[in-house]
């Protein structure tokens, strides 16, 4: 069974940076390449709201307008974990946020919580005025 282990969260100056990783394991006849990695994030009393995706074997990505130019998704195939750098943070970042995996090799067109089966346990990103 596949598992998804995120860190690197914490609490954060606004304007400040952080790097998420997103390690994943537990492969049986797949591979990593085989899949779509994404980062959401979710506040109290919302859904969870698509970041970013990557797709590792092609290096496709995918971002939520309000982050373009400011996160960067990337991938080390040799370590199976995809990362999330996050500069120039806003308050409104704010949120824990999640990985989550599905099963694919193109991008996921809109990027909705429903299109991924596998998740991690999520980090607590907290940035401060």
């Amino acid at each position: 069974e596949v598992q998804l282990v995120e860190s690197g969260g914490g609490l954060v100056q606004a304007g400040g940076s952080l790097r998420l990783s997103c390690e994943v394991s537990g492969f049986t006849w797949e591979k990593f390449d085989h899949y779509v990695i994404a980062w959401f994030r979710q506040v109290p009393g919302k859904a969870r709201e698509g970041v970013a995706e990557i797709v590792p074997w092609s290096g496709s990505t995918d971002y939520l307008d309000s982050v373009k130019g400011r996160f960067t998704v990337s991938s080390d195939n040799d370590k199976n974990t995809v990362y999330l750098q996050m500069n120039n943070l806003k308050r409104e970042d704010t949120a824990v946020y999640f990985c989550a995996a599905t099963f694919g090799t193109q991008v996921v067109v809109e990027l909705h919580e429903r299109e991924f089966d596998t998740w991690g346990q999520g980090t607590q990103v907290t940035v401060s005025s």
